[in-house]
């Protein structure tokens, strides 16, 4: 009797907790999709006559997420090889395993004033998208290095000994044996990253900025730049622009759901293909 209301009172927990998140979603689409136009997705700002568009905050969004990529996934799958595969100090490997776990729960507007404060100033980098890129990259670094680490430990033992049973070095046998194995857990934590990039404002208040310019790729990452939820707090606080705000939440709540739908199957994919 006692387990069967445990049961009951748990489920209605879950209940509640799917009610609540159902009906904060339900309530930013209504109150967002209405205000999408295209007018708003394709110009830019105007001072002049008070036109809105976020055209250059989509963009910054998609040059940040590029040049984080283009960093965090080479660090994090290196350093995962690295610990798995070479490290022989337990010691050392478990202590920079907690290190990783005890950054991945650090508040993000910690990270933005370390940014700050390394890259923007003692770097002398001043507040451009480049720095946002760079504070995402410590951010983001334990998350991939720990889904890539996960995943080359499922790597069966015996398929390591039968390469170098054939003969096999040991980069040889990590490039061709042990890395197409664990690919799934490398595109997870860049799937996990992107979602993260795509809902980060505090650290990227302090470091990539707010200009609503238009630039190119390497032009916007020297410049400062506002990324969506960044333009979403300006124009819900600074301008009170809440329509503008809501159409913001909606974009950036259905790209979030693409990248959890995307996650989901990719693993799936891959674990087919690891059962035939």
């Amino acid at each position: 009797m006692e387990k069967k209301n445990g049961k009951r009172k748990i489920y209605m927990v879950i209940m509640r907790g799917l009610m609540g998140i159902l009906f904060i979603m339900s309530y930013v689409l209504v109150k967002g999709i209405p205000n999408i136009t295209w007018d708003l997705l394709s110009t830019t700002p105007s001072y002049i006559d008070g036109s809105i568009g976020i055209l250059p905050d989509i963009l910054n969004t998609i040059y940040i997420i590029i040049a984080a990529l283009a960093i965090v996934i080479p660090l994090g799958a290196g350093a995962a090889v690295y610990l798995t595969e070479y490290a022989g100090n337990k010691k050392i490997v478990s202590v920079i395993e907690y290190a990783a776990e005890t950054l991945s729960g650090i508040p993000s507007i910690i990270y933005g004033l370390v940014g700050m404060l390394f890259f923007c100033q003692f770097l002398n980098m001043q507040t451009s998208l480049l720095a946002g890129a760079l504070t995402l990259v410590i951010m983001n670094l334990p998350t991939v290095m720990r889904t890539t680490q996960e995943s080359l430990k499922t790597v069966p033992q015996s398929y390591r000994e039968g390469a170098f049973g054939l003969g096999a070095g040991k980069w040889r046998m990590i490039r061709t044996v042990v890395l197409p194995g664990c690919i799934d857990g490398i595109i997870t934590g860049c799937i996990l990253s992107v979602g993260r990039i795509l809902g980060e404002s505090a650290a990227l208040l302090f470091t990539a900025g707010v200009a609503h310019a238009l630039n190119g790729f390497f032009e916007g990452l020297n410049s400062s730049g506002a990324t969506l939820t960044v333009a979403l707090y300006f124009y819900a606080k600074e301008r009170g622009e809440f329509g503008v705000a809501f159409a913001i939440a909606a974009i950036l709540m259905v790209l979030t759901l693409l990248v959890n739908l995307l996650a989901m199957l990719v693993g799936e994919s891959f674990k087919r293909r690891r059962n035939t």
